[in-house]
């Protein structure tokens, strides 16, 4: 049998970096490269909330690029909320 794999010491540092490019742009109309069949709003907060459950983020960003004042309006929207999943907060 192998040995259980060597773990570091100290806390745990992840940098989560989400570009908004993959949210299906029904939900993220606002991105500079929208593409169906991205992640539904859902599968967006779930993403994040299991990196706040995880407790190893250290640090975020959440990349956007706007096309139009509608369309960018509901994007940024949409960050703020999922920056809010990434901290903890549940959507259901």
């Amino acid at each position: 049998m192998g040995s259980a794999p060597r773990r570091r010491r100290g806390a745990g540092f992840v940098h989560v970096s989400f570009d908004l490019d993959a949210v299906d742009p029904d939900t993220a109309p606002g991105v500079g490269t929208p593409v169906r069949g991205g992640l539904s709003y859902r599968e967006a907060h779930l993403t994040l909330e299991l990196v706040a459950e995880s407790g190893l983020a250290g640090s975020l960003d959440i990349s956007r690029s706007t096309r139009f004042s509608t369309a960018r309006t509901r994007t940024r929207r949409l960050a703020v909320e999922l920056v809010a999943s990434a901290l903890g907060a549940r959507i259901l």
